[in-house]
């Protein structure tokens, strides 16, 4: 690929000179919410507990608050799994074992293989360009699976995965652990794409790297987390990385 050499005057319209991307799976490559819907219908469906609309909405209020505290590195991994489903069952008075119904919900998110519009057609017209690399604050029991099921884990020559590394995005020793698996590249020869403005973006610029907000649902402007570029498509990708268009997230019009 060309190297950058400079900027045209309406922004990054060169080659981009990355070697690396590192992409974010859940939400960014795999379609989160519909494997996350599909596995709790599918659990409490082989608990024999009738499923009420209100539970979605409490369980996924209570993944984020553990999932927070566990990015926070205030809880661990095996505590994640667990307190989850702890405290929607306390929450709705469901007479069930937390850690039968964490293992039944893992086994069948495992088994879901939705992905985000565009994402095998971006990887593969990547894959032929880029070194291309997966980081993920997901469970490896999960995430390996899904990701040989989806078809695209051969996409990847490294496989980056909280759990296994013992910190999760976005500290700066889960990206030590990532580059020391990528070979100590220079910071400038990659880029972080993902849609967590905490995990991926805030991850990626305290650490010293370029980061991709992929925004799907057109969210406002986030000051706080200034990523390089914006994209709202993973198709877009291809393109921008080719300095065909500008994506600039800075200075952009209301």
């Amino acid at each position: 690929m060309i190297p950058a050499s400079g900027r045209g005057a309406s922004g990054y319209n060169y080659p981009m000179p990355y070697t690396w991307l590192l992409f974010d799976a859940d939400g960014t490559l795999f379609d989160y919410d519909t494997a996350e819907e599909k596995a709790l219908l599918a659990t409490f469906r082989q608990m024999n507990i009738s499923y009420q609309p209100a539970y979605g909405p409490l369980y996924r209020r209570f993944n984020a608050e553990v999932w927070e505290a566990f990015e926070a590195g205030k809880i661990s991994a095996e505590r994640l799994r667990v307190e989850r489903f702890s405290c929607l069952l306390e929450a709705t008075g469901i007479d069930a074992d937390a850690l039968e119904f964490s293992t039944r919900y893992l086994l069948n998110l495992s088994l879901g293989t939705d992905l985000m519009p565009g994402a095998i057609e971006t990887l593969q017209t990547l894959w032929a360009v880029y070194r291309l690399a997966l980081i993920t604050n997901g469970l490896k029991d999960v995430q390996r699976p899904r990701l040989e099921r989806a078809g695209i884990a051969h996409f990847f020559e490294v496989i980056a995965i909280s759990e296994e590394i013992g910190v999760a995005k976005p500290d700066p020793a889960f990206f030590d652990a990532l580059f020391a698996q990528l070979g100590n590249p220079p910071l400038e020869q990659a880029l972080v794409i993902g849609d967590g403005l905490t995990s991926d973006i805030q991850g990626a610029l305290q650490y010293g790297l370029d980061a991709c907000w992929y925004n799907p649902r057109h969210l406002p402007p986030q000051p706080r987390y200034p990523a390089r570029f914006e994209i709202h498509h993973l198709g877009e990708l291809p393109a921008l990385l080719n300095g065909q268009v500008n994506h600039s997230s800075q200075g952009r019009e209301p």
